[in-house]
């Protein structure tokens, strides 16, 4: 894979945010730039630190992040981005795509997406808010406009609930990232 592939990971507030590590670390080693977005609620389960380190680059925490040129860190990800990963992906992220909200720098980057780019997102949340029709909706209205989604999967949820709702795999979505990006 050339480094010459960019990936913006989106990591949302879910348990399943620590395996987004990994997910980048694996993007990473197959030569991809990984540029990583945390949310405010990803950053109440896991540290930037950890991504600054395993992606070899600076951290968006928030849309007023300092930048080191005078475009806006959020425009320039979205510019120079390939595809835009979204894992994990909770419910309230999926909602606010399908609105076209932009109160963080991950709905920013999302809808100044440049039009080569694609969007690949794996949702991780419980089975009843995945299930819930106001969800599926979402998921819907993503699906017409060319996103792709990859997963839930069913198994063991961190609420105690057993049923669809799990992160799919990190190698299998990151599988699915660099097929897409070739």
């Amino acid at each position: 894979m050339s480094a010459e592939k960019n990936i913006v990971l989106g990591v949302t507030g879910s348990i399943a945010a620590y395996k987004a590590a990994e997910l980048a670390s694996q993007l990473t080693q197959q030569g991809c730039e990984v540029h990583v977005v945390l949310t405010a609620d990803a950053l109440r389960f896991i540290t930037a630190v950890s991504f600054k380190v395993l992606s070899r680059h600076p951290v968006i925490t928030d849309l007023y992040n300092d930048d080191e040129g005078w475009k806006p860190a959020h425009i320039k990800l979205a510019d120079e981005a390939d595809l835009l990963l979204i894992a994990p992906a909770t419910a309230n992220t999926i909602a606010k795509l399908a609105l076209g909200l932009a109160n963080d720098a991950l709905g920013c980057v999302a809808l100044a997406l440049n039009a080569k780019a694609r969007i690949l997102i794996a949702p991780a949340m419980n089975g009843k808010m995945w299930l819930h029709p106001a969800t599926q909706e979402n998921v819907a209205k993503l699906k017409s406009r060319g996103v792709e989604f990859i997963g839930p999967e069913e198994g063991l949820l961190s609420c105690g609930y057993e049923g669809l709702g799990r992160l799919w795999p990190v190698e299998k979505v990151a599988a699915r990232a660099l097929e897409l990006l070739r």
